[in-house]
């Protein structure tokens, strides 16, 4: 079936869509509403689409096009919820279960008759996680369903005036920041938190620091430091410790405001926003079972499994980021084990450089070189790894640099929900990371060359086949930790786990003399560095574009 995909952003939920309907057989196109209604019509006139689907829309579909079309909207809540912040009234409420409905679009907001719904546990996380994962699970499962049905021809999509639904038909506002308003002297640690997480990536809590409007995004808790409530304790690793009146909680990330005057209002890491004077509290690697606080790299051992899982925000990493995970890499790899598992927490594994530190730096192409050296030099580590087998687990998406980390690994594990972008033409880079030899070495230099020029997001499932990804894991994203180290521990009691250690370091031996690893870096980095000091490289136009939201940008 010929489908059009109208969606304000390509984002994660609209990725997945296309790419899981496209392994079906479907031919999908897709187009950004952002640009404006007569591009949407454009693109209905030219591609005659015998079904509009849209994944992630801020605006109104043009009123011409749903009366002649058959349109899907894909709304964040269960069967009746209307209006546009549905998983932000979900986690504020503390909804144990909320929904993904796919309606017709009609003239009043989310009335439109139903095609399918699903369910989903609402997991303590914050909003974006949810929606990349619990919420992403259902919509595809619903947005499946519903396709299925509209091609069978049969099916009568249910009104929302049927009495199962019309007695559940809610309007919920716009979720606005006064809602949002954390009162530090009264709000306790858990409603701190669960205010923080319903605003984690978009659009943040409104809140002053230091004299500063900023605001918030993201909540971790914290067991030990105290203070005055709203007063700034410590930092960790970019992150920021701010007082409760019953606890304390690390906040990652801070935006200026547009008005502001900041030459750069959008999301970085806290520090690098105030650049407070507090002490820094970094976190043990191993950090005891009981403690309950945030850190962004974690090393465990069970047996002969070790496993270094990290977390950042965005799955973007800066230079900071790369040179803490190598260091950890390193420590892991002088602990006495046989499987190592980089990676396996739930959302992102990686995007690859930080695009919001570059932009904000007061040299982009400098720091650019630097974020991209100490990725290197970090995949450079895994590669050459040859004393235990070493795991790729990747719990959500993964792009450009991120993608090849995980496949510097000798076995690759995802998620199925995950979506891949093994590709950086959107950013207009030829890209590192070592990806002329992992890459082809893994699929073949056609399907490299495909995946490289095409630049279209790879379901899980299209990964497994083209053997980017050696093994899904058909798991919630909850689950999908206690599920990697399972696995692992098995793998580490496989018999002829030693031969496939011995096999992999004569394996790296022979590649190394038919052509050293340093020669494929070398190569790549000299045509990176010729991009990042060009100052009339499309790169820096669309790195700004993409980090300052400008409808259209790349990635």
């Amino acid at each position: 079936m010929d489908i059009l995909l109208v969606a304000s952003a390509f984002n994660s939920l609209s990725q997945r869509v296309c790419a899981e309907l496209s392994d079906l057989g479907h031919r999908v196109d897709v187009v950004l509403a952002g640009k404006g209604p007569d591009t949407v019509r454009r693109a209905v006139r030219d591609r005659h689409p015998e079904l509009v689907i849209a994944p992630m829309l801020r605006t109104a579909l043009p009123e011409d096009v749903w009366q002649q079309h058959t349109c899907l909207i894909v709304h964040p809540g269960p069967p009746g919820d209307r209006g546009p912040s549905s998983l932000d009234w979900a986690i504020a409420g503390q909804a144990a279960e909320w929904g993904v409905t796919v309606l017709q679009a009609e003239a009043a907001m989310d009335a439109g008759a139903v095609w399918a719904s699903e369910t989903f546990p609402v997991s303590p996380v914050g909003k974006s996680d949810l929606y990349r994962n619990e919420a992403a699970d259902a919509a595809l499962t619903a947005v499946h369903r519903a396709v299925r049905r509209y091609a069978d021809g049969s099916y009568k999509p249910r009104p929302q005036s049927d009495p199962a639904i019309h007695g559940k038909v809610v309007w919920r506002d716009a979720f606005r920041q006064e809602r949002r308003r954390i009162d530090w002297a009264a709000d306790d640690t858990a409603t701190v938190l669960r205010k923080l997480r319903g605003a984690d990536s978009q659009p943040g809590v409104l809140d002053e620091l230091l004299g500063r409007e900023v605001f918030l995004h993201g909540g971790h808790p914290e067991d030990r430091l105290r203070g005055e409530p709203g007063e700034l304790l410590a930092t960790r690793a970019g992150a920021v410790c701010r007082a409760t009146r019953d606890g304390a909680v690390w906040i990652p990330e801070l935006r200026p405001r547009k008005n502001s005057g900041d030459p750069a209002p959008f999301r970085r890491p806290a520090t690098h926003v105030l650049d407070p004077d507090l002490p820094e509290r970094p976190a043990p690697l191993e950090l005891p079972p009981d403690r309950r606080t945030w850190t962004d790299i974690r090393y465990r051992q069970h047996g002969d499994v070790g496993l270094v899982s990290f977390s950042f925000p965005g799955g973007a990493m800066s230079t900071g980021h790369c040179r803490r995970l190598l260091a950890a890499y390193r420590y892991a790899l002088a602990r006495p084990t046989r499987v190592l598992v980089l990676g396996g927490r739930r959302d992102f594994f990686s995007n690859g450089i930080h695009l919001n530190v570059i932009e904000a730096a007061p040299d982009p192409a400098e720091e650019s070189w630097a974020n991209l050296d100490a990725m290197d030099d970090l995949v450079e580590a895994v590669l050459r790894t040859t004393d235990r087998l070493v795991v790729a687990a990747l719990g959500g998406n993964a792009a450009a640099g991120g993608v090849m980390l995980a496949l510097a690994a000798d076995e690759v594990w995802c998620r199925a929900g995950a979506v891949l972008n093994p590709h950086y033409r959107r950013m207009g880079l030829y890209g590192s990371e070592f990806w002329t030899y992992s890459l082809p070495r893994r699929v073949g230099a056609e399907t490299a060359r495909r995946l490289t020029e095409e630049a279209r997001p790879v379901s899980a499932a299209t990964a497994a086949r083209t053997r980017l990804v050696d093994r899904l894991l058909p798991v919630p994203a909850q689950g999908f930790t206690a599920e990697v180290e399972r696995l692992a521990t098995e793998l580490a009691a496989t018999p002829d786990l030693g031969r496939r250690i011995a096999a992999k370091a004569a394996a790296r031996r022979v590649h190394e003399e038919a052509r050293p690893l340093a020669e494929y870096r070398k190569d790549e980095l000299a045509r990176m560095h010729a991009l990042f000091f060009d100052p009339d490289a499309a790169y820096h136009t669309l790195r700004s574009d993409f980090v300052r939201k400008v409808p259209g940008g790349a990635r």
